[in-house]
């Protein structure tokens, strides 16, 4: 499993090459032009970025997650992997059996991988030369570099004490990547064939696996660490099967909600009450409620704020996926200097905006270059 990317890469090379350009234009999980656009959903997974974002700023702050306002930003990355069952399920559905296995893996390699080598990169620079702490000299050369290797190719190496052992060390989003390429090669090999009836039913046996490991753990949080990796399968599996069960069960609800109202629903499930009864109050969110966002998404009118949506829906990966570099040199930051409230506040909207406009630079100068080179090259 952790040589994942290495085996996909592999058989693409194995197989007979021809190219289709319109499956790798979307952030993320892409749609044939042909299609419908679901522009609410593109809109909602910038909504998502952003309250990760957020998040991870706070929890440097609130050690306390009960004091943090948004204690359950990390619940975003559940409602990343239901859209993404959902638009897979709805882009490729009908046409797996056609374009074979190798189009769909370099299609999701080209769209997913350059971000991943980024993030990686930035994360590399901010252990070696954070200006407010760190011991990038407590580590041999060789460790660091496998560590970077590893954070580059997606292999889980948990062994850097100074990023909190997380799977990926100079790239702690990657986790949720990794379960995605995961997700990914079930739905191509498997998923993509099986009858509705096989599907709601594993979908049953996912959902009474996350309730297990919410029971056990008192939450959902889990998943970025070695100790927690295997909660990472959990949460995968039931928003993503739960994602193709509500496209392929057209379980869209008509209304006029809007990018607005759906935004404001989203961010009730990130600012939810952190609490001892997590392991009952989380597993109802991603249960019901991300699925219930996910259809009246795809079926909410949409008049308003299009530039808005496409715009949120663009930077949702890159900001995602290169964010948490700057976050490590915040909290050595915070924790050496102690800034006041007025001094925080300044920092963290600041930070976000500029975040904001690193991820648009990377997308632009490297992420999107990139994507078009590769693809020219197929």
């Amino acid at each position: 499993m952790s040589l994942i990317l290495c085996a996909m890469m592999a058989f693409a090379a194995r197989q007979p090459s021809f190219s289709d350009q319109t499956l790798v234009n979307k952030i993320i999980t892409p749609i044939p032009q042909t299609k419908q656009h679901f522009e609410i959903l593109d809109g909602l997974r910038g909504v998502a970025a952003l309250a990760v974002v957020l998040f991870h700023f706070m929890e440097w702050i609130y050690t306390n997650p009960e004091k943090n306002f948004i204690g359950h930003g990390f619940l975003a990355v559940d409602f990343f992997f239901c859209l993404s069952g959902f638009v897979i399920a709805y882009a490729y559905d009908d046409r797996m059996a056609t374009m074979g296995l190798r189009k769909f893996f370099i299609a999701r390699i080209i769209r997913l991988h350059p971000l991943v080598i980024a993030g990686s990169v930035l994360g590399l620079l901010a252990f070696l030369f954070d200006p407010f702490g760190g011991h990038p000299d407590s580590y041999s050369t060789g460790k660091i570099a496998l560590a970077f290797l590893c954070s580059l190719f997606l292999v889980p190496l948990p062994v850097i004490a100074d990023r909190a052992f997380n799977l990926f060390s100079f790239n702690a989003p990657a986790w949720s990547l990794f379960w995605e390429y995961i997700a990914n090669i079930a739905y191509a090999f498997v998923l993509h064939r099986i009858a509705r009836s096989y599907l709601l039913l594993l979908t049953i046996l996912s959902a009474v696996t996350l309730c297990f490991v919410a029971y056990r753990s008192g939450n959902l949080l889990g998943g970025w660490s070695g100790p927690t990796f295997w909660d990472g399968a959990a949460r995968v599996s039931y928003s993503f099967l739960a994602g193709l069960l509500i496209q392929r069960s057209n379980w869209i609800i008509r209304n006029k909600l809007g990018f607005i109202g759906l935004s404001i629903l989203l961010l009730l499930a990130f600012v939810m009450p952190f609490s001892k009864w997590n392991w009952v109050s989380e597993p109802l969110v991603v249960l019901f409620y991300f699925p219930l966002l996910i259809a009246l998404s795809a079926g909410t009118t949409f008049p308003r704020l299009k530039e808005v949506c496409a715009f949120s829906g663009k930077i949702s990966y890159p900001l995602y996926m290169t964010h948490y570099a700057a976050l490590w040199m915040f909290g050595n930051y915070y924790t050496t200097h102690k800034p006041d409230n007025t001094q925080l506040t300044l920092i963290i909207v600041s930070g976000i905006i500029l975040l904001i406009g690193a991820a648009y630079l990377v997308m632009v100068v490297f992420d999107t270059p990139a994507r078009k080179y590769l693809n020219g090259k197929r």
